[in-house]
């Protein structure tokens, strides 16, 4: 695993996130979209698509859901493994979630060492 988006609007949470991240594996790169407008901005942007995306639920202006019909509907894209990251433990969100295809898990915040070395293992066997 090279790249990781973090699409998070909490400024703590992206703060958290991307501290846990880089302390357990210090040679990934981490992006940080604060909702799902800017990280489709910067999806727009990349030559190639980051190995994992992390995603929050809920979020201003287009929330974790409406992210995802937007980025699966794209046909030129070749689909990174998404991971909802979220404090929503209401099974209908993750029931939601859990309906697209790249959605691989679904992780409660706040993101642990743990949950780190379990999504180095799913990119890695996907």
């Amino acid at each position: 695993m090279k790249r990781i988006l973090l699409i998070e609007d909490n400024e703590a949470d992206q703060f958290l996130g991307q501290h846990v991240i880089q302390a357990t594996r210090p040679g990934l790169e981490v992006q940080i979209a604060s909702d799902g407008v800017e990280a489709l901005e910067i999806l727009s942007k990349m030559e190639s698509e980051p190995d994992v995306i992390l995603l929050d639920i809920n979020m201003p202006r287009m929330d974790g859901h409406e992210f995802l019909k937007v980025f699966t509907n794209d046909n030129d894209r070749e689909i990174p493994v998404v991971v909802m990251l979220t404090s929503s433990d209401q099974t209908l969100d993750k029931d939601r979630s859990m309906a697209y295809k790249c959605v691989k898990d679904y992780l409660l915040k706040p993101v642990s060492e743990e949950d780190i070395v379990a999504l180095e293992a799913l990119v890695t066997s996907v």
